[in-house]
């Protein structure tokens, strides 16, 4: 080979090296943004997602959900992000995502078991609850329910009425003028598992639907008694408040008020009082509503005869089972050693109940 070709052959071969080291510089450089760019979020506008690790899910796995849900840009890059950065403690669960999130704020929030949502959240409504003691007890536990959407929405006549066909125990007499919250006595102490994204008429709803399949069981009872359903419920407060859990007290109670109402005779509930002036239970001053007997209020059975308005409180299974299915018996009167142990004493003559009380409450 000539002198003269080799001198054409070298400009040649730089160009292609040139060429080459061009194209594997291009390569790395694409390479290097690729990664970079496949740290960053996916876009720019925030935009909640929800996204779900299953139990025992691998990186390898996961990476490639969300590659295909559209959070991440690069599953394989990922995965060694993952791995070079100790990330792989994946906690099962739903999480919400923001699409606006990179790489690192996405699966430090994968990693955090604190960052779970929790979907159904457990609430308990026991035997006696106020309306209003479990309107809070619903607005603490969940998202999108405040104290006052619940006290308005068990308050709404329009709404009532609407969900009345649904639920055949309310009646008309829930409108009452003198009834402080309407769906008072009709809220089923339960533990429910709400959703924790319900809303204040779905989580009603939910306690409504339990309330219907107590009334179910005894619905034939019901509609043979003498009594209206409103007035069924709002004895069974009365006696649930009185009697507490005890199913014996219960059925006595019931039998004690029965008699009273069949003469006439006011029910003298102190129980009645205490929801009259909305006396606070936490503090157990019964001592309150007894003092407070002509505290003028629909709801003082001292002041007015037969049943107050509606509920005191909401009654439990055992309550309305005592209503009816009462204990028969020749008691006019009865009063609790609440000094002792809560025994509960009956009387038929009005002089034998002062007695009992001057002997267990007298102090």
């Amino acid at each position: 080979m000539s002198n003269k070709e080799r001198k054409k052959k070298k400009p040649i071969l730089k160009t292609i090296l040139l060429v080459v080291f061009l194209a594997l510089c291009a390569t790395l450089g694409f390479a290097v943004w690729n990664v970079f760019d496949s740290l960053k979020p996916v876009q720019t506008e925030s935009e909640v997602v929800e996204f779900e690790v299953g139990e025992g899910a691998s990186v390898t796995s996961l990476t490639k959900q969300l590659e295909e849900a559209g959070i991440i840009k690069n599953a394989k890059i990922a995965y060694y992000f993952v791995r070079m950065n100790n990330l792989g403690d994946l906690k099962a669960g739903k999480f919400k995502i923001d699409k606006s999130w990179d790489l690192e704020k996405i699966f430090t929030t994968l990693n955090d078991q604190s960052a779970i949502v929790i979907e159904n959240v457990p609430v308990t409504i026991i035997e006696g609850d106020w309306a209003k003691d479990i309107a809070y007890k619903i607005s603490e536990t969940l998202d999108n329910v405040t104290y006052d959407d619940l006290i308005a929405l068990w308050s709404d006549h329009e709404w009532l009425s609407s969900i009345m066909d649904d639920y055949p125990f309310l009646t008309e007499s829930i409108f009452d003028e003198d009834i402080r919250i309407p769906l008072e006595g009709y809220l089923a102490p339960e533990t429910y598992y709400f959703d924790i994204d319900m809303n204040a008429e779905e989580a009603t709803r939910m306690i409504l639907d339990q309330t219907l399949t107590v009334f179910n069981q005894f619905k034939e009872q019901i509609e043979a008694s003498e009594y209206t359903r409103h007035q069924i419920y709002t004895l069974a407060s009365i006696i649930q408040y009185e009697a507490g859990t005890n199913e014996e007290d219960l059925k006595l109670i019931a039998g004690v008020f029965y008699n009273r109402l069949k003469i006439d005779m006011a029910l003298q509930s102190s129980v009645t009082v205490c929801y009259a002036i909305d006396f606070d239970k936490e503090n157990d001053n019964w001592q309150a509503c007894e003092v407070n007997s002509q505290f003028d209020s629909p709801y003082n059975t001292y002041m007015y005869p037969g049943l107050p308005p509606g509920p005191i409180e909401n009654p439990g299974v055992k309550a309305l089972e005592a209503v009816l299915n009462p204990t028969e018996s020749n008691y006019y009167y009865f009063m609790a050693d609440v000094y002792g142990d809560g025994t509960v004493y009956y009387a038929e003559t009005l002089e034998e109940h002062n007695q009992n009380v001057a002997k267990y409450l007298g102090q």
